[in-house]
C-alpha cells in the first residue's frame, strides 16, 4: 500500500458538511475504520489533555480501547497523574491524530470513571503481565531504581501464582462524554475542511469553520 497516494485520495475528496454523519461518532467510526484500513501503527492512541493542580495544562497519551454512541473509553491508574487533574476538573479534550491521512479529531468534553462493568470485563482480557503491572507499578511515583519495579513486578507474580489476577481497585476506566468534537481533513493549498459538531442539549448540530 502506497500510504501517500492514500493521502491524496483523501485531499481531494475532502469532506462536506451535507455528506458527513449527522451523528458524529458514528462519523468518528468510519474514519477510525480507514485509519485501521490504512494499517497506521495505533490507531486508537489519542492524546487527553486536562489541568493539574498547579494550572498547567496536561497532556499524555492514552489508548482508547472502546468508542460506542456515548463516548471515548481509556483505562489507566485511578491514582495517577491524569487522575489527579480528572478529579480537580472534569473539563478535558481528546486529539486523534492519523497524520498520513493528513486527518485528526479533536473532542471537547466531560470525564468520570467508566462502570465497574467496564473496567472488569477489560481487565479480565488483558495478557496476564499487563494484570500484574497493574498491580506492581506504582504510577506517576518517585522510584529508586528500575529495579525496584522489576522486584516489585516478580513479588506480584508471586502472589498471583497459579490463580486469576483480579481488577486492582486503583485501576480502571474513564470515560468521556463528548460535548464537541470537529474533523478536520487537510486539503491542497491550506484550505482545509473542518466540520464541528457541538452537543446542544440531546442533539447535535454541526458547522463548517474556515481553515
Amino acid at each position: 500500500m502506497d500510504i501517500t497516494q492514500l493521502r491524496k485520495e483523501y485531499e481531494k475528496a475532502g469532506i462536506d458538511i451535507e455528506h458527513v454523519n449527522p451523528k458524529p461518532m458514528e462519523q468518528f467510526n468510519i474514519w477510525y475504520q480507514d485509519a485501521k484500513d490504512a494499517q497506521i501503527s495505533e490507531p486508537d492512541a489519542a492524546v487527553v489533555a486536562s489541568v493539574d493542580e498547579e494550572n498547567f495544562p496536561s497532556s499524555r497519551f492514552v489508548l482508547v480501547r472502546k468508542v460506542d454512541s456515548e463516548g471515548f473509553v481509556f483505562f489507566t491508574n485511578y491514582e495517577s497523574d491524569k487522575a489527579t487533574s480528572f478529579s480537580l476538573s472534569p473539563k478535558v479534550s481528546l486529539i486523534f491524530g492519523w497524520l498520513t491521512l493528513h486527518r485528526q479529531v479533536r473532542v471537547h468534553g466531560l470525564v468520570e470513571k467508566a462502570t465497574k462493568v467496564e473496567s472488569d470485563e477489560y481487565f479480565a482480557q488483558r495478557p496476564r503481565g499487563h494484570q500484574i503491572g497493574a498491580w506492581a507499578s506504582p504510577q506517576g511515583q518517585v522510584i529508586k531504581s528500575r529495579e525496584t519495579l522489576i522486584d516489585r513486578y516478580g513479588k506480584t507474580a508471586e502472589e498471583f501464582e497459579g490463580g486469576p489476577i483480579p481488577r486492582p481497585k486503583h485501576w480502571g476506566g474513564y470515560r468521556i462524554w463528548p460535548t464537541m468534537i470537529e474533523f478536520w481533513q487537510g486539503r491542497p493549498d491550506r484550505l482545509h475542511d473542518r466540520i464541528r459538531y457541538v452537543r446542544e442539549d440531546h442533539e447535535w448540530s454541526r458547522h463548517r469553520l474556515a481553515p
